[in-house]
């Protein structure tokens, strides 16, 4: 069977706290591993978009509408719905994610102290 879910992929959540949100995937595990015996893989999305600003608005009132809140997940891939779009330009900061070292996955599971990041503020101030 081909293998479609790579990082990069944009997929949508279906279940759960993030249900309906988009998401990327950051790292794909097709056979599973010693934790979670099944296939999963690590997503990333938006959970909070940023809110519509208008010319009236001060600038303490735009940057604080303009905030991006980011998620980091591990989902079971019958939890995910892939769309066709691939992003090629995905930049992903893993921060100090346990088990992380340079984007190298050590252990197989996520389990971070929320130190990961997306990189979306700075590409919307752009």
């Amino acid at each position: 069977m081909v293998k479609f879910l790579k990082s990069g992929k944009v997929v949508l959540v279906l279940s759960g706290r993030y249900a309906g949100r988009k998401a990327v995937i950051v790292k794909n595990f097709d056979e599973g591993t010693g934790s979670k015996p099944y296939p999963h893989a690590v997503i990333a999305g938006i959970e909070r978009y940023p809110l519509k600003i208008t010319k009236g608005m001060g600038q303490k009132k735009i940057a604080k509408r303009s905030k991006v809140k980011p998620f980091i997940k591990t989902v079971n891939y019958n939890h995910i719905l892939p769309t066709r779009y691939v992003v090629l330009s995905f930049r992903f900061y893993y921060g100090s994610f346990y088990g992380y070292s340079n984007g190298v996955d050590t252990t197989g599971c996520l389990e971070g102290d929320g130190d990961g990041y997306l990189g979306y503020e700075e590409d919307l101030a752009n």
